[in-house]
């Protein structure tokens, strides 16, 4: 079981080339990437993508990759021959047409200082270069990730076990307390009875209908069988990967059995206990939103 929430960083390192890659993630419904990279990177976006969904199941990721590369480059030089040839029929112009100028050719090297003639070209990139490095850097930042959010996954499981046990208690206690219901009922339905009629004789099988159907209202021995089979559920759901979605439907089934066995049982102890439970299940509820 893991947390949704972790960090993880990995690099790669020469003389020349430095590249990092930085996950953290809080918790999410659903994976939801942000990936920070360098322009370059850009045409690798669906590949990182798919390299972090093979490894993250749910939860809002923030990805930053930083290069930098001083690796000697080729240089692209762009060269406007329209212009350059602009140039040299404005200066055929003005020496036919203005004594004095020398006869002498317009010189190469003055014609590519002239203005955008000559400029830099943008340089060019071999991407498939950075592809293993970025991917093989990734993973083992995926990897140290991951391994953090096992170990905080692992503190959740034991923090929300302890939880069911003390719910798995208290549904004991209340199975202990249950039968007692009805005959607690019945003996003060008829101490009252015999407090208002005094010495004049009551209905001895009236008194056991209305006992009979008081129980029969206030019977909840369904909700706690229910919740016995979540608590098993509950264990074995939280041996497996990606369990929080799953974690968090049976929460809501625990939180609807408390609230029916409170509402049902007419008797103080067992509502107090009730009370604990739902207690306990919305603490379990809140760390399992961290849940994978």
């Amino acid at each position: 079981m893991q947390s949704m929430t972790g960090y993880g960083k990995a690099e790669y390192s020469t003389e020349k080339l430095y590249l990092s890659v930085e996950l953290k993630a809080v918790n999410n419904r659903f994976l939801d990437l942000v990936p920070k990279t360098p322009r370059v990177f850009l045409c690798f976006e669906d590949l990182i993508r798919k390299t972090v969904a093979s490894k993250v199941a749910r939860g809002r990721v923030e990805l930053f990759v930083t290069l930098i590369d001083n690796r000697e480059k080729e240089k692209n030089i762009d060269v406007d021959i329209s212009l350059a040839k602009g140039y040299v029929k404005a200066y055929n112009l003005i020496k036919e047409s203005v004594d004095g100028i020398s006869k002498e050719d317009f010189p190469i090297l003055s014609l590519m200082r002239m203005p955008d003639v000559v400029k830099e070209g943008a340089t060019t990139v071999d991407t498939e270069f950075y592809k293993d490095i970025l991917v093989d850097t990734l993973n083992s930042a995926l990897d140290k990730f991951n391994e953090m959010r096992k170990i905080e996954g692992e503190k959740l499981k034991i923090d929300i076990l302890q939880r069911v046990e003390f719910i798995e208690e208290a549904v004991k206690k209340i199975i202990d307390r249950a039968p007692l219901i009805k005959e607690n009922y019945r003996q003060k339905l008829q101490d009252r009875l015999k407090e208002v009629l005094s010495d004049v004789k009551y209905d001895e099988t009236r008194l056991l209908q209305e006992v009979a159907i008081f129980a029969d209202k206030s019977n909840i021995d369904e909700e706690l069988t229910r919740l016995n089979s979540h608590i098993s559920q509950f264990r074995e759901i939280v041996k497996g990967e990606n369990a929080g979605k799953k974690l968090d439907f049976l929460v809501q089934e625990f939180n609807r059995e408390a609230n029916t066995i409170c509402s049902k049982s007419n008797d103080l102890e067992i509502t107090r206990l009730g009370l604990a439970i739902k207690c306990e299940i919305e603490k379990i509820r809140e760390q399992i939103q961290n849940i994978e």
